[in-house]
């Protein structure tokens, strides 16, 4: 499915993944399940964390800014500086 996802901002595609938290792929599935990650657009900068399986896709303006940031702090060992230190909308 993360196939087919565009930047909801600038509809660039494909994303760039980042699978940080991943549960091994099981017999009835033909890929892993990405429980935490992050797909990130590298056009407009901007990335989007994938949290309990769902990436959150949503507009600058609906995101909180105080999660996103708690988020980049929890994973900032496993995610590269475009995403921390130079990410959209937020960054470290």
């Amino acid at each position: 499915m993360i196939d087919i996802l565009a930047c909801p901002v600038d509809k660039h595609y494909p994303l760039e993944l980042f699978e940080l938290d991943v549960f091994a792929q099981d017999d009835l599935r033909s890929e892993a399940i990405i429980n935490e990650g992050v797909l990130f657009c590298n056009k407009c900068l901007r990335y989007y964390p994938i949290i309990d399986e769902i990436p959150i896709m949503l507009p600058d303006e609906l995101r909180e800014r105080q999660a996103d940031i708690n988020f980049l702090q929890k994973w900032k060992n496993k995610l590269p500086d475009k995403v921390i230190r130079h990410g959209n909308p937020w960054h470290m």
